[in-house]
């Protein structure tokens, strides 16, 4: 962001609370929290508001199903929804239901001046109700007869109504969003309302349910035969919950809203009933409305009637908040669609946390352990060439820079790939700078010094620039690397020398544990014939004949990528090393005899390859939980080693 805006109020839709939270709302109130954090670390006043839609046809259903009161059912149904957002780690700074007298009070007192002012009106009606959507539609909006927005069957009403003059607003409405380019994104969500707007006449809206059809909603104030209709209802909470007609100074202190985060499912909702409500209320426009695309399952929407919708505590239970807040927001496009699927989500962790940003921390807080006593090192620009640490820091102070507009411009996984990119790159800069050969020579402690503290202050940024996404783990980590004020100030990210020398580090143990995913058993329905065929014994292969082995037994055997944490010689065995390594957030043994070949000192920070589900065994009484590779002719050995950047845990095929 080139400049600071002087304040950020961001919204989520309010969530109904006819069922218990999907992804879907997740993912939207994930990104409202992203946003909202990112804006107060760089000290911008911030507002961020969810809630829950407790009125209409589709809560009212529910309860009846269930054998409570609509409240009850709302009372019930509530507290899943802020018992997740506590588990998924979300700051908000109200949480408004439509069943409270605050709000209602205000969609009261809106309703009654609308109606005073001839902005509403009674007339009979006649048309398809669709009671998923809550909304009527005429005989040419729909499908084969059908819901155009659901596809589900619609039901023929004739009643009277109260009705808001929508229509009126049509040309007005046209020309400010073609004249505010920024209020609908992305623009081709614009372009889509503005081909409804021109191609169709807009209808007024009916407001009113009668209290014979629907009797769970906000009365008219005007005539108590009739309740609100839910979205007129619902669209007022972010004004209501703000101070409008209750606390001017509050109101004029956070609206207009920055930023309504809303799913491309409630768009016509969003840009066309919204924009003409607040136009007949006198009420300023909301600066930016987004709409995010959908979650599927291979090409599939996620629906509960499908029964594919992901269940975010599960998720949450399998592999844990940061990591389930990080893939939703690295993997979607904001505006596009998105597959999930768990084998995404574990190759997505691996790749990038286990193996990139796991890695590299442990690299770092290993070598400043070994080297450095435990202790954040000093930085020194003097007598040595610093040339690769300079290029390493302005790539990360880029990174840091092209961050905010990103995030500006509602670009998170581009900001995040960003961010990523540059993790990536600490790592080369180690294998390139290799601090452990540096340690070997004497005379060369102000060089790894300065070494160490320029990837340390790098993944101090990193971290910082991470907390937003992942705040559980990131302030784990900047309190690793010594941080008494662990919680980041975004404004004074790029300030090198943040780092304090002589600030003691700690090992915050393995942040991203590699995930190895069980392959699910084969569920196949075959004939019997081909069952008993399948049954019977095959004649084993005799390898001893050719010297040959099969393609099964070469992909039995599992080779992964590992760093070399800690070396130390065996005890009265002259050929044997015992090797500490970082298999993809898992730390394991190893008993190597290469004792004869390298010393100790001379293994750590190498990634080596490992036959990773060998037995374990124990040689000389030291238990080895793997083997590594090597080449050797006559009397010379040389380590199987990776460079690059290429973490621990990768597979090697």
């Amino acid at each position: 962001m080139s400049e600071k805006p002087s304040k950020y109020y961001v919204t989520t839709p309010i969530y109904y609370v006819n069922d218990k939270p999907h992804i879907g709302h997740s993912y939207t109130t994930i990104l409202a929290d992203v946003l909202a954090s990112y804006h107060r670390l760089l000290g911008i006043p911030t507002h961020f508001l969810t809630g829950t839609d407790e009125h209409g046809q589709k809560v009212q259903q529910a309860a009846d199903a269930n054998g409570i009161t609509p409240q009850e059912q709302c009372d019930q149904t509530v507290v899943r929804f802020q018992e997740l957002w506590k588990r998924l780690e979300i700051q908000n700074d109200d949480f408004i239901r439509t069943t409270e007298e605050r709000h209602k009070t205000v969609v009261q007192q809106t309703l009654q001046e609308l109606f005073e002012r001839d902005e509403i009106y009674k007339a009979e009606y006649e048309g398809w109700y669709c009671v998923g959507c809550e909304r009527f539609f005429t005989e040419k909006d729909l499908v084969d007869g059908n819901c155009p927005e659901c596809g589900r069957p619609v039901d023929k009403i004739i009643e009277s109504n109260y009705f808001f003059r929508m229509s009126k607003y049509q040309d007005w409405l046209i020309k400010y969003i073609e004249d505010n380019p920024g209020f609908i994104q992305p623009s081709f969500r614009a372009n889509e309302t503005l081909g409804f707007l021109k191609n169709k006449e807009l209808q007024d809206l009916c407001i009113s349910r009668p209290k014979s059809r629907l009797a769970w909603g906000i009365e008219l104030p005007f005539d108590t035969e009739f309740v609100t209709y839910v979205w007129f209802d619902a669209l007022i909470n972010y004004i209501s919950a703000v101070g409008y007609k209750s606390d001017e100074e509050q109101f004029k202190k956070w609206w207009p809203c920055s930023t309504h985060l809303i799913g491309k499912d409630i768009l016509t909702t969003h840009t066309v009933y919204w924009p003409t409500m607040l136009k007949a209320m006198n009420v300023a426009m909301p600066e930016s409305i987004f709409a995010h695309g959908w979650w599927l399952t291979g090409r599939t929407k996620m629906s509960k009637s499908l029964g594919n919708v992901v269940n975010p505590m599960d998720m949450i239970d399998s592999y844990g908040v940061d990591a389930f807040r990080y893939f939703l927001v690295a993997e979607m496009t904001l505006g596009q669609d998105a597959s999930f699927t768990e084998e995404a989500f574990v190759k997505r962790y691996n790749a990038d946390l286990a193996n990139d940003l796991g890695n590299v921390t442990n690299r770092v807080l290993n070598m400043i352990s070994r080297y450095c006593d435990n202790k954040i090192p000093a930085a020194s620009a003097g007598g040595f060439d610093t040339a690769l640490e300079d290029a390493l820091w302005k790539e990360t102070v880029l990174a840091a820079d092209e961050m905010g507009p990103m995030v500006g411009n509602m670009k998170l996984d581009a900001s995040i790939a960003l961010v990523m990119t540059a993790v990536r790159k600490i790592n080369v800069f180690l294998q390139e700078r290799a601090p452990w050969s540096l340690a070997k020579q004497e005379g060369t402690e102000a060089e790894v010094a300065h070494c160490l503290y320029t990837a340390a202050e790098c993944l101090r940024v990193c971290a910082a620039l991470l907390y937003p996404v992942m705040p559980e783990k990131m302030l784990a980590l900047r309190n690793a690397l010594g941080m008494a004020d662990a919680k980041p100030q975004l404004d004074k990210l790029t300030e090198f020398g943040v780092l304090v020398p002589g600030s003691l580090i700690s090992q915050p143990g393995a942040l991203f544990p590699r995930i190895e995913l069980e392959e699910e058993e084969k569920k196949t329905t075959e004939n019997p014939k081909k069952q008993k065929q399948k049954q019977q014994p095959k004649k084993k292969e005799d390898p001893s004949k050719d010297g040959l082995i099969t393609f099964d037994q070469v992909m039995a055997v599992n080779l992964k990528t590992a760093v070399v944490l800690e070396a130390e010689k065996i005890e009265g065995a002259d050929k044997l090393l015992k090797l500490q390594i970082d298999l993809g957030g898992e730390r394991r043994q190893l008993v190597a005899g290469i004792a004869l070949h390298y010393q100790p000192a001379e293994l750590v920070g190498k990634t080596i390859v490992v036959v990773a589900n060998l037995k374990p065994a124990k040689l000389r009484g030291v238990k080895s939980e793997g083997m590594l590779l090597a080449a050797s002719v006559g009397d010379k050995l040389k380590l199987v080693t990776v460079e690059g950047e290429i973490g621990p845990g990768a597979a090697v095929k």
